[in-house]
């Protein structure tokens, strides 16, 4: 906790610039500070609608509230010191800083069971040595993805306890928290929950781990779901803990439970009760819920085309440049190596078992990456212990007294190989993939028209409802007093094809649709990622003819400060 306190102190000391000027650079962090603002100016607890995008009637998402605890918490104990302002500015920086403590407290425990008691340090070092995993800790990085990670953590930490009814209560509980939050970690629940039941095959004597663990689970998750998900999230939706999966994981945790409970002597028997038990519940979900067997999100085949399926943190990460995957796959592949062989030394001591668990998790996590290139952080926290114990091995070889400066440097060559820093080093070195100058432009006017400063201006313009990028709405609504129609989130699906159609069709089709929505305003950013793909896909379209300088007599240009990023027009 010394070693947490130390490292949220220096990132809130290093990134203070962007603290000051609320740089929430993701879409999601933007709509969780809104959510949080929402819950203090006196939001239903259950009401998760927000009122700024696609207005009047506004749009669900399908998020819960319990990652606005903290956040509030923060803004309700600094704002009579500091002002509002203020106050959201040092939460959104402070409260990202919290689940790593969790994460590197649930770290230093699996390497002290598993490495060695004195191995815990190691394990920070490797965390903050990551890139993709790190940045979800980051300040103002206040969206959900910290805290899941958190809970995988602990989800690892409780597979390795020795304390079987307590490492259950740990993977069941941290399983709970997880789902409440969203079901991006359900992959990982669900491999979670079975390591721990082929553990129980293998050695009946693991059955106080299953129990306690099946308790957890289906108590923690009915908790969750009643506390915690919105008016929206009662009803049969597959894309975050609803009925649907809330009674899928209360089954499964009771089938679990009479396992535990019955725990014949021959593993073979265990097997095919196991076997049955993982049919009725698939089973179960298959016949109740025929509608959750495609796509989660449930969005049509045209969003799915032009959008979801264009997320770039949802494609494989074979098809990203090698300038990004690289650096993301070292780590669990130098971890999964680490874990393997950590596994077979094991093979006649206790740590067998844990070792065993880390190295299925390490192997999934990075087969994971195949899928979507999101797995990134979860896959680079699951190979720090595998990386640890490759570490821990050369350490005797290091730590004798003689050359001790060759060693020292040994040393930190070895770390620089193990925890997978050397790939940015041979990126950079060998101009990889190096970024060409249309996409350092593109880049470039992304990140402009997000800052605050480029923003504020348009405040000066009465509140009305803006038509603007998807991409750029939630970021509009959380820097300005306006509105608008769209932002990334699949729930607000026909706004998303509203927007795509409306810049990519005719310019009397784009005025229709800005009419529709009761838009006054039109606010573009040049050069802006979403702009390039209206360009490229619909030539002629609207929003091309109006890059190239194109007017109409339906837009009035409006002007908004010298240097401004942005092109706005008043819309009659």
């Amino acid at each position: 906790m010394l070693a947490w306190l130390g490292i949220a102190i220096w990132y809130v000391w290093q990134r203070w610039a962007g603290i000051h000027w609320l740089s929430l650079g993701d879409t999601d962090d933007n709509m969780r500070l809104m959510q949080v603002r929402a819950l203090l100016d006196g939001q239903g607890w259950f009401d998760l609608r927000n009122y700024r995008l696609n207005p009047p009637g506004g749009f669900n998402i399908h998020w819960s509230r319990l990652v606005d605890l903290p956040i509030a918490a923060l803004i309700v104990v600094l704002r009579p010191f500091v002002g509002v302002a203020e106050a959201e500015r040092l939460a959104c920086g402070i409260a990202p800083l919290l689940p790593l403590a969790v994460t590197l407290a649930a770290l230093g425990a699996t390497l002290r069971r598993l490495v060695h008691p004195l191995a815990w340090p190691l394990g920070i070092a490797l965390f903050l040595a990551t890139n993709v995993l790190l940045g979800m800790f980051m300040p103002d990085r206040i969206d959900h993805h910290g805290w899941q990670l958190a809970m995988l953590a602990v989800t690892v930490a409780g597979l390795c306890d020795p304390r079987r009814g307590r490492g259950g209560a740990l993977v069941g509980g941290a399983t709970a928290v997880s789902l409440t939050i969203g079901l991006e970690m359900l992959p990982y629940a669900a491999m979670a929950g079975a390591i721990i039941a082929l553990a129980w095959i293998w050695d009946r004597g693991e059955r106080d781990r299953l129990a306690v663990y099946a308790l957890g689970l289906a108590g923690g998750t009915a908790a969750g779901f009643a506390g915690f998900a919105s008016d929206a999230n009662r009803l049969y939706r597959c894309d975050a803990l609803t009925p649907v999966y809330a009674s899928t994981v209360v089954l499964a945790g009771g089938l679990l439970l009479g396992l535990a409970m019955l725990s014949p002597q021959r593993p073979a028997v265990r097997l095919v009760l196991a076997i049955v038990a993982g049919a009725l519940v698939a089973g179960f979900f298959a016949l109740a819920f025929p509608q959750c067997l495609g796509r989660p999100e449930q969005v049509s085949d045209e969003l799915y085309t032009s959008w979801l399926s264009q997320v770039r943190e949802a494609k494989p990460i074979y098809r990203h440049p090698l300038r990004i995957a690289l650096p993301i796959v070292t780590l669990p592949l130098i971890g999964l190596i680490g874990a393997v062989l950590a596994t077979w030394q094991a093979r006649r001591q206790p740590s067998l078992r844990g070792w065993a668990c880390v190295a299925l998790f390490g192997a999934f996590a990075a087969s994971m990456l195949l899928w979507q290139a999101r797995a990134g952080p979860a896959a680079q926290l699951l190979a720090v212990p595998g990386a640890a114990a490759l570490a821990w091995l050369a350490l005797p070889l290091l730590a004798a007294p003689r050359f001790w400066l060759a060693k020292a440097a040994a040393a930190a060559g070895l770390f620089v190989i193990v925890s997978g820093s050397f790939t940015p080093i041979v990126i950079d070195s060998f101009g990889v993939d190096r970024p060409s100058a249309y996409v350092r432009r593109v880049n470039k006017a992304t990140g402009r028209c997000l800052t605050l400063p480029a923003m504020r201006p348009l405040d000066r313009y009465p509140a009305q409802t803006v038509f603007t990028f998807v991409d750029l709405g939630p970021r509009l609504i959380t820097l300005t007093h306006h509105s608008a129609i769209a932002g990334p989130y699949h729930r607000n699906g026909d706004a998303i094809l509203d927007v795509h159609h409306a810049f990519m069709r005719s310019p009397a089709e784009a005025r229709a649709i800005m009419k529709r929505h009761g838009a006054t305003m039109l606010l573009v950013c040049p050069d802006m990622a979403e702009s390039t793909n209206y360009r490229a896909k619909a030539r002629g379209g609207f929003y091309d003819r109006l890059a190239k300088g194109e007017s109409f007599d339906w837009l009035t240009p409006l002007p908004i400060k010298q240097g401004s990023p942005f092109r706005a027009f008043r819309v009659k």
